[in-house]
């Protein structure tokens, strides 16, 4: 009886999304990768303190979402939508997330990390602390995170004045250049 009925297409519904309200969209991916054993409890503790920076609503976020990379080794992260760069830039800049990247490329508690960023209007740039052959370093060179490279800005050869100053100067994370 089953095989009589004749089976309707079902077609499936495209859509797509009308950016025209975002010429600046900024879209971030972020990941933490446990390197040793203490880098499980890291990568758990980072959970609260990211949902609550979203809870805030920075200006400028429009979507965040979890992500997981993989389970072994714990391989965790999240994708951001923002409405521009210089809103992301201020963020990063500023309060909670100041804070704990001062205290994270201290010690970046048994882990590694990495953002790759991609903007609208096709430039995209990439960091990787203590993270060697993911996403953008898993095929092609890198170099080291200094003088024109230090900044996202920098990166993506934006000109104009960073918003906030940076977390950390050159000198004070590497010392006085030679």
């Amino acid at each position: 009886m089953a095989k009589e009925r004749t089976e309707k297409s079902i077609k499936a519904e495209r859509r797509t999304p009308d950016l025209t309200q975002f010429p600046n969209l900024v879209v971030v991916y972020l990941g933490m990768k446990v390197k040793a054993p203490r880098g499980i409890k890291t990568v758990l503790s980072f959970g609260p303190k990211i949902q609550k920076s979203v809870a805030e609503k920075p200006d400028g976020l429009l979507l965040h979402e979890n992500m997981f990379f993989s389970l072994f080794p714990l391989h965790a992260g999240m994708r951001q939508y923002w409405r521009d760069f210089e809103s992301l830039e201020q963020w990063t800049r500023s309060g909670a997330h100041k804070q704990w990247w001062q205290s994270f490329v201290r010690d970046t508690g048994g882990t590694g990390f990495w953002h790759e960023l991609y903007v609208r209007n096709g430039e995209m740039e990439g960091a990787f602390l203590d993270m060697t052959e993911s996403g953008m370093t898993a095929f092609a060179p890198t170099v080291p995170t200094r003088g024109t490279m230090f900044s996202a800005r920098r990166r993506l050869r934006r000109g104009g004045e960073e918003a906030v100053p940076s977390v950390f100067s050159e000198e004070e994370l590497y010392g006085a250049p030679n």
